[in-house]
């Protein structure tokens, strides 16, 4: 009972001791001295700022109109919508960089104690516990990977679901079961490869439980184990619908395996876990040279150079040697399943590197939807925390484990053999210089590493959990604090992310959102393109509130990039990618988006080479480069009287326009409702952009003669359209944008994104495809039968079109002539 209770106090001990030591750790980031960097700002920070924004301005979050023209917030696995980050969002309208800091690395937080928790369940000793919860915190790719927002919330909530299904299993416990379900839910909610890894250990742990208890373990853990997959199942099944419906729909339905092996890790990178900063990727004074440099071929792997990054302390990995291997302490009953796993993890990661990645993409369901093996090593270092606190805890615990001398000479000769190794790579690389004081520095580690060792076997009768708890927090949170700690990869200063502020007093964001000012009613909502302004500027829109042509996301609708052309991101001006129907800013396509500002870096002569003088005009130039104006940009909505039929697909691929104009005949893949000859309609109309909402937007038109109301946003299957109150189909019109057929009078068209509703319907669709149509006979364009058609001369053959009243948009409430 006295050792029980010692125990129990112990691990309040431990936990404060871990919380210190993250919160000392994380000080860097907490205190606003530096932020987290690159995707954690790039993306995610953009992605909590529209969410905030929405909620406070009382708009749903479900959809933006701000990057690729639009795309579906509630289906990307990358918005936050249904994560934490949420409330954060319900707290502030604008979340601080420090805000979004600390909700991070709160996640760690979190996870480290659900390690602690697991460890206090099996009453393995609190010292355990803690080097657990540390590793898991601050090793390996949760400390270099942390500007990884989505990958760490799956790290953490596979922490917390491991916990509890350790419980589940241990106890039988209902209770344990729906947490451990709702837990699990939680972390594949929006999926990543960590999330589908986590999944399979947690499924791993089960099988192995019944395996070793035999039908007695199954009878007692069916029923809980029952209840966590319908917690989960409820947790996940719509988002996830969502999200498949989507990535369908994008150009990355699917990753081929040559391409997910060009995100394996090198054999050479599990070097660092013994020798923390080999290849230099935390010294700001040497450059990289390890692999995915250009020395080491960077053509077959693309991966950063913190993405190697392996360590997660001297003292857990030689915990891992000695006694793990030497005295065969890994295949202990309580954590052999785990000793498995984590050997598939890292032959998992290794990717190419080993037939077994292949055999995974080949037969696991879902590796195939993401592109790097090496994601795995948030898990490499998730299981190492547990395995090397257990080593740990039997140290501290075994009465008659008698000397370690002989397994630390043992482990002294493995971790001299494997540095020896770092310096043969260094050397023949020709960065021995480089590799020789992180090699003595490991050294020195490690022998830090066997004293505490030492001192613990030694003293294992009289230390007392308090100083055995300050010795471990102590040593291996100087450790990597050291090795880990903020650098390059993971810490920089604020000032670099000025423009994701809303605040920001950026002279580029406050022309551009100058220019783009509208009166109310006006049927314009320009768009802009930020060609090449910087790895921070492409999701800049999301905090700001304008609409970029572009973005920053691996998640695109397919249709909308296959017109105009995207890629992950448009950091510089040589990530402009140009297609067929959209083969220069001076396009139709260009004029249809309302493309009417560039913001670019470089001279727009330098990217777009088929520009002539007077094709765009410059209006500004700022200490960040030069806006052009596009005088051709066309409102966002249109009412058009005439239509013709179009092979969208034909269109794309050939890039050929049919001579029509724009303002007189909007192309359609099927015969509207109601129907009218094809050909050219001269009308009068007035239309007015009344409202223009994320997932609302409201038009009033009133007209002399029917026609189409054209809003040039990007078709999807979800939007639903209003004619009056009156449900009316939305049709694909110009390649990309959406039309609903207006009567002759005065009218109101709302659309409105209705995601379960329309996800229902594409699922319908694919269970029941609707019976397919005769493909629509396409003529060449004619002069419509309806009074008051005319003919217009061809248009130019790349697609543009010139107005007859000259270049200046259209004012206001448009008069369609």
């Amino acid at each position: 009972m006295k050792r029980f209770q010692g125990q129990a106090a112990g691990y309040w001990l431990a936990a404060a001791g871990f919380v210190c030591a993250w919160t000392i750790l994380c000080w860097p980031w907490l205190s606003g001295a530096v932020t987290i960097p690159f995707d954690a700002k790039a993306h995610f920070q953009a992605q909590i700022q529209f969410l905030a924004q929405a909620l406070h301005s009382g708009q749903s979050p479900f959809w933006t109109h701000n990057v690729f023209g639009g795309s579906p917030q509630v289906a990307d696995p990358q918005s936050l919508i249904f994560s934490p980050a949420i409330i954060l969002a319900l707290l502030s309208p604008s979340p601080s960089f420090r805000m979004v800091d600390a909700y991070v690395l709160a996640h760690l937080l979190a996870g480290g104690l659900a390690f602690l928790m697991f460890f206090r369940d099996r009453n393995w000793h609190p010292a355990g516990g803690l080097l657990a919860a540390l590793v898991f915190a601050f090793g390996a790719s949760a400390a270099w990977r942390v500007q990884h927002v989505g990958q760490i919330a799956s790290l953490a909530f596979f922490a917390i679901a491991f916990w509890l299904t350790a419980r589940m299993l241990q106890r039988s416990s209902m209770l344990s079961g729906a947490l451990a379900g709702l837990a699990a839910g939680l972390m594949v909610l929006e999926p990543d490869q960590v999330a589908l890894l986590g999944a399979y250990i947690l499924v791993g742990m089960v099988v192995a439980h019944w395996l070793s208890g035999g039908w007695p373990a199954v009878r007692a853990s069916l029923a809980p184990a029952t209840v966590a997959s319908l917690a989960g199942l409820a947790v996940i099944l719509l988002p996830l619908v969502w999200t498949w419906l989507f990535a369908e729909a994008t150009t990355r339905p699917a990753v081929d395996l040559v391409e997910a092996g060009r995100g394996s890790l090198h054999p050479a990178s599990l070097l660092t876990a013994f020798v923390a900063d080999l290849f230099g990727a935390r010294d700001p004074a040497v450059d990289f040279w390890g692999p995915y440099s250009p020395g080491w071929n960077a053509s077959e792997l693309f991966l950063s150079q913190n993405m190697g990054q392996v360590y997660v302390g001297a003292l857990p990995l030689l915990l891992l040697i000695a006694p793990g291997l030497s005295r065969g302490w890994l295949w202990d009953r309580a954590i052999r399943p785990l000793t498995v796993l984590f050997a598939l993890m890292v032959l998992f990661a290794l990717g190419r590197y080993t037939p077994f990645f292949h055999l995974a993409y080949e037969y696991l369901p879902g590796v195939k939807a993401f592109r790097r093996p090496a994601d795995a090593t948030f898990l490499i270092g998730a299981l190492g925390a547990v395995l090397s606190g257990y080593l740990l805890h039997r140290i501290l615990s075994e009465t008659e484990a008698g000397s370690l001398r002989r397994d630390l000479g043992f482990a002294a000769a493995a971790v001299a053999g494997l540095v020896g190794v770092a310096l043969v790579v260094s050397n023949r690389e020709g960065h021995l210089i480089d590799a020789w004081w992180p090699s003595l520095s490991a050294v020195l580690w490690f022998l830090a590493a066997a004293l505490v060792v030492l001192v613990l076997t030694h003293r294992r009768r009289t230390v007392a959990p308090l100083a055995s708890i300050l010795l471990v927090t102590g040593v291996v949170g100087a450790d990597l604090g050291v090795n880990n700690g903020p650098n390059e990869s993971t810490a920089l200063p604020p000032q670099l992310y000025d423009i994701l502020r809303p605040e920001t007093k950026n002279e580029t964001v406050a022309a551009l959102k100058s220019l783009l000012a509208q009166p109310p009613g006006s049927p314009r909502r320009d768009r802009v393109e930020l060609l090449g302004m910087g790895f921070e500027w492409p999701n800049a829109g999301m905090v700001h509130g304008f609409d970029h042509t572009l973005g920053y996301n691996p998640l695109r609708l397919a249709d909308f990039s296959d017109a105009v052309g995207t890629r992950d991101s448009i950091a510089g001006p040589d990530q402009r990618k140009f297609t067929p129907l959209f083969p220069s800013y001076r396009c139709r396509m260009a004029d249809l988006l309302g493309l009417r500002y560039i913001a670019t870096r470089v001279p727009i002569g330098q990217v777009d080479h088929a520009l002539k003088p007077d094709d765009l005009k410059l209006v500004a130039f700022t200490k960040d480069g030069y806006i052009y104006e596009n005088p051709r940009a066309l409102p966002r909505v249109q009412f058009v009287g005439g239509w013709q039929l179009a092979d969208f697909d034909g269109m794309k691929t050939a890039g050929q326009w049919p001579d029509t104009d724009p303002q007189q005949v909007v192309l359609l893949d099927t015969v509207p409702p109601d129907a009218v000859p094809e050909g050219p309609v001269v009308t009068q109309a007035e239309v007015k952009l009344t409202r223009y909402g994320n997932t609302n937007v409201e038009i009033s038109v009133s007209t002399d003669k029917p026609g189409f109301i054209v809003l040039n946003d990007i078709w999807h299957p979800w939007w639903r359209a209003e004619l009056d109150g009156v449900e009316v189909d939305i049709l694909k019109a110009n390649v990309l944008f959406r039309a609903v057929q207006v009567p002759a009078g005065r009218h109101k068209v709302s659309f409105n994104f209705r995601p379960v509703e329309g996800a229902l319907a594409e699922l319908r669709d694919r269970v029941e495809p609707p019976e397919a149509e005769e493909p629509p006979l396409l003529v060449e364009p004619r002069v419509a039968s309806t009074p008051g058609a005319v003919s217009r001369p061809s248009a130019p053959a790349d697609g543009s079109w010139h107005e007859s009243r000259g270049h200046e948009p259209a004012p206001p409430s448009t008069l369609v002539q």
